[in-house]
């Protein structure tokens, strides 16, 4: 029994380390899609040899703190700058920041996602057009959320890394609790990153509003 459990956690942890790289090396940011992607890899039939998105997760850090120390925080700095830069111009939308931008593990090609939270989705799509801001209709999963529903999102293309827009109604603000297992917000409002950004680098002064 021990010997079996040796094995089903080893594979558990491969596939985990397998997972996070093509999540951070390849811009993969659907937990869903790396595992299966990881499973076709090694070969694992069995769903139950698959890591959770906690053990990926913790993957990716791992990761991060062997191959890429030294460039990654800059990296997440330039994100999260992107990040305060789209929120500013939707402060109006009440957005907040989430997903791998915010708990520190988007590699160089990752998405940045930010929830809107209003009543109106079409105020939205329409203040794109006014600003003429290029943009795509979709529909997505919450980042913040494990659940599977899927909702109305927009996809800005005027920056490098792609900005998805994810459009939920104002009571759904209520969740905020923290993602288990770590004390990282599930998001942040704009005020809220402004004060980080602040923190982590005292050379940047951009407007609290």
């Amino acid at each position: 029994m021990t010997k079996l459990m040796s094995h089903f956690n080893s594979a558990r942890n491969l596939a985990a380390q397998v997972a996070a790289q093509w999540m951070y090396e390849h811009g993969i940011n659907d937990f869903a899609l790396a595992k299966r992607k990881a499973a076709r890899q090694l070969g694992i039939i069995d769903a139950h040899h698959l890591p959770d998105n906690s053990e990926i997760e913790a993957a990716i850090r791992e990761r991060l703190s062997v191959f890429h120390v030294e460039s990654h925080p800059n990296l997440q700095l330039d994100l999260q700058n992107i990040a305060l830069r789209t929120m500013q111009k939707l402060a109006e939308f009440n957005p907040h920041l989430t997903g791998s931008v915010l708990n520190g593990t988007a590699g160089q090609h990752a998405d940045i996602h930010i929830e809107l939270f209003t009543d109106s989705e079409k105020e939205v799509e329409m203040y794109l057009l006014n600003q003429k801001i290029k943009f795509q209709q979709a529909q997505a999963r919450p980042a913040s959320s494990q659940s599977q529903r899927i909702v109305p999102c927009y996809r800005l293309l005027d920056e490098s890394n792609e900005i998805i827009l994810t459009v939920l109604a104002r009571q759904a603000l209520r969740n905020t609790g923290r993602v288990i297992g770590s004390g990282i917000p599930k998001r942040v409002s704009l005020k809220q990153l402004t004060l980080m950004l602040r923190a982590e680098a005292p050379q940047i002064n951009p407007a609290i509003t």
